[in-house]
């Protein structure tokens, strides 16, 4: 047994880890997907940073920040990726990176098609639309089957790309939001770039969740978070662009703080989070001393597939992610068939089993009750939900 599936069963060794990190009294968190713990390390250098830009100000921030510590930091977010430090600009979140990538994608012509898919993120819909008004393109969006499989996934995208010979652009979600389900990223843009058509991809809940590589994935253009896996302070994320590829993404409204051929002016330019970023150097050194996406991957996979297979067969339950290990990560969704209002029953997960959820709505296959283990959930955690789901079904 490899030694991250191995350690992803020890409760004590993950223990270790979950003592590292102050928690609040209440409800057992299975909603970690909206944005990740800082440790308590982390948490503590974030406060010094506060401190130390607050007394600096401007002196520390125009004479070392700017200088010197940005870049360095910026350096070590690509290492991350495995990429060039000149393919990686920070941002915000996943959110406002995937934004600057698409308004500023300059390959379009009145009449292209542009194509969305039911799962992806509603900021990424609105995006794409926003390309229809000031384009003038047409958007393209297709449901996915369900349940999906790799096969169903993939020729779903093969039959749109044939059926539509104007697409020029595609949105395409690693890890989707709303069922935990993991998109087949490397072979369906390998099927976009045989059709001429650009992908850019959503990794927000991707990072830190399992290791792949952008190069082998085929993707030139994507955005990241770094405060839902990677354990950083909120507002930290990334946009990644292909070196040769970075002339099709203009630079932002016609940004001047940067050279044209320097990645970060493709983004706003704007004050940003000083103290967060300058934390980042030690969430990194964390988040490899844990073992990386590698281990945190196995321990969540490990999580999920305590209750899935549990519930999976009960009646009254319906798993909506695949139990195929390429499509599915900690994140899974499932809801109760008997029920027509999930809301009501994260309710009752929460006023009788004391189990924190959230419900998921928009796509195809219908409200969902999405569930996300973090690492700091335990085995007996998981029981617990069995339990309730079995009771309550």
């Amino acid at each position: 047994m490899p030694d991250n599936t191995r350690r992803a069963r020890d409760e004590a060794f993950w223990q270790t880890f979950a003592d590292r990190y102050d928690l609040q009294l209440g409800p057992i968190n299975l909603e970690n997907g909206y944005f990740g713990r800082m440790s308590r390390t982390v948490v503590e250098e974030y406060q010094r940073n506060i401190e130390l830009i607050n007394r600096g100000n401007s002196v520390h921030v125009r004479q070392r920040f700017e200088q010197g510590e940005s870049l360095k930091i910026q350096a070590q977010v690509a290492g991350l990726m495995g990429v060039p430090a000149q393919a990686v600009a920070l941002t915000r979140n996943a959110s406002d990176g995937l934004q600057s990538l698409i308004r500023n994608y300059n390959r379009l012509q009145p009449g292209d098609q542009v194509l969305i898919c039911d799962l992806e993120y509603d900021t990424v819909k609105g995006a794409m639309r926003w390309l229809a008004k000031h384009r003038g393109v047409e958007v393209i969006e297709i449901e996915h089957l369900h349940p999906a499989s790799f096969d169903s996934l993939l020729a779903s995208y093969r039959e749109t790309f044939a059926r539509y010979p104007r697409l020029k652009l595609m949105a395409l979600t690693h890890v989707t939001h709303r069922t935990g389900l993991v998109m087949p990223v490397q072979a369906i843009a390998a099927a976009a770039r045989e059709h001429g058509i650009d992908v850019i991809l959503d990794g927000a809940h991707a990072l830190g969740q399992f290791e792949f590589n952008l190069i082998d994935l085929g993707i030139d253009f994507a955005a990241y978070n770094l405060h839902k896996w990677i354990g950083a302070p909120l507002t930290l994320g990334f946009i990644y662009i292909a070196p040769e590829r970075l002339a099709d993404i203009d630079p932002d409204m016609s940004e001047m703080h940067f050279p044209v051929t320097d990645i970060r002016a493709r983004t706003p330019y704007s004050t940003p989070n000083i103290p967060a970023l300058l934390t980042l150097p030690l969430v990194l050194e964390e988040h490899h001393a844990m073992g990386g996406a590698a281990a945190k991957g196995s321990r969540l996979n490990y999580l999920r597939n305590l209750w899935v297979r549990e519930v999976r067969e009960l009646p009254g339950i319906e798993v909506l992610t695949p139990d195929d290990p390429r499509l599915y990560c900690g994140i899974t969704s499932m809801r109760f068939t008997a029920q027509d209002d999930q809301q009501a029953m994260v309710e009752r997960l929460l006023s009788e089993y004391n189990l924190f959820t959230v419900v998921r709505s928009g796509a195809a296959c219908g409200p969902c009750i999405r569930i996300t283990p973090g690492l700091t959930t335990t085995a007996e955690h998981m029981k617990r939900l069995v339990t309730a789901l079995t009771e309550l079904r």
